[in-house]
């Protein structure tokens, strides 16, 4: 069946087209994709299929785009505490 495997740096994109065996899991369609090839060591802990977070061990269906997400530089919600600690600091002055 085909998929498509996906990851986006802040300045190129990979989409791959796979053909993998009915009954495939994320990470055996991940192990055998060509972004690992492209890019060795690729950090694959966190993915989703259509924006969705889903383990590793699900099973991939027809049309599935496995998008492999890179780790965030900061914790949304440390940023937005780090904001509002930086507004207070603002508004006492």
């Amino acid at each position: 069946m085909r998929i498509e495997v996906a990851y986006a740096l802040p300045k190129e994109q990979f989409l791959f087209v796979e053909e993998v065996a009915e009954g495939t899991t994320v990470a055996e369609a991940l192990q055998q994709s060509r972004l690992l090839k492209e890019i060795p060591g690729l950090d694959i802990e966190k993915v989703g299929i259509f924006g969705r977070p889903v383990p590793h061990d699900t099973v991939l269906r027809e049309g599935d785009r496995i998008e492999v997400y890179r780790p965030l530089k900061v914790d949304p919600r440390d940023r937005r505490r780090q904001q509002v600690e930086e507004e207070r600091r603002q508004n006492t002055r």
